[in-house]
């Protein structure tokens, strides 16, 4: 989970420095898509792969996601939640070569 806040803050730190407030609030506001945990049975479950599972995390919408991404008005909001779909897949991976 803390990859999920330092990843953004780099990110905002070495591409957009004269900005960085504001790139590193909106990066982050790509967390906001783990409310559909709540949406869940289980809130958190440490062996459940998020990509795939839950309602903001479904495979349909990682396009949607790059897509805001290569928008220059909408670029950070999408990178925020590039980054955050792509570290909750590194997650999966982890989980599925039973790594630490």
């Amino acid at each position: 989970m803390v990859l999920h806040v330092l990843v953004p803050v780099a990110v905002a730190w070495f591409f957009y420095r004269h900005m960085f407030k504001r790139a590193t609030l909106l990066m982050l506001s790509g967390l906001l898509i783990d409310l559909d945990h709540l949406l869940a049975d289980q809130i958190l479950d440490p062996n459940r792969c998020s990509v795939g599972y839950h309602l903001l995390h479904a495979y349909w919408l990682i396009p949607v996601y790059v897509l805001l991404a290569l928008i220059p008005k909408t670029r950070l909001i999408g990178l925020g939640l590039v980054i955050h779909i792509i570290l909750d897949w590194l997650d999966c991976l982890r989980q599925q070569l039973h790594l630490f």
